[in-house]
């Protein structure tokens, strides 16, 4: 079998802020932006990885959730327990500070992991964990 990531899900609230955060503070190239206001979908992902991509999308659009659950979505993503992704960089430390500089909201700074896996975690503006990890 040859299966591979080629897009994963993120949801968001606000799209600019979202598209700010992925493009400016992680340096992630803007591949597509559809739509308008803030029904916009927009796919991002690292330079020079084009086979490997993030969709941010609006968690309501879809026209099968009720009304209770997206009220649920929209809790959740308040709380930041919604949505969450796991990156990986050689240069953990610059990387942080680069992030941290844009304001990004940071939940935890580089740390050694009693797991082995040395690592930080932001939030993106829609709540969603950001967790980066040392590549060694």
């Amino acid at each position: 079998m040859d299966i591979t990531i080629h897009t994963s899900f993120l949801p968001h609230d606000d799209p600019d802020a979202s598209l700010a955060f992925y493009r400016d503070a992680l340096g992630f190239e803007v591949r597509s932006d559809v739509g308008q206001g803030k029904m916009r979908w927009i796919t991002v992902g690292p330079v020079g990885q084009p086979d490997t991509s993030i969709l941010l999308a609006p968690p309501a659009a879809d026209p099968g959730i009720t009304e209770d659950e997206r009220r649920t979505i929209s809790e959740m993503m308040a709380k930041g327990t919604y949505g969450w992704i796991l990156l990986a960089t050689r240069d953990l430390d610059g990387t942080f500070e680069k992030v941290q500089a844009t304001d990004a909201e940071v939940v935890q700074e580089p740390t050694e992991q009693p797991y082995g896996i040395r690592d930080c975690a932001f939030r993106d503006p829609a709540g969603n964990l950001v967790r980066i990890q040392e590549l060694r």
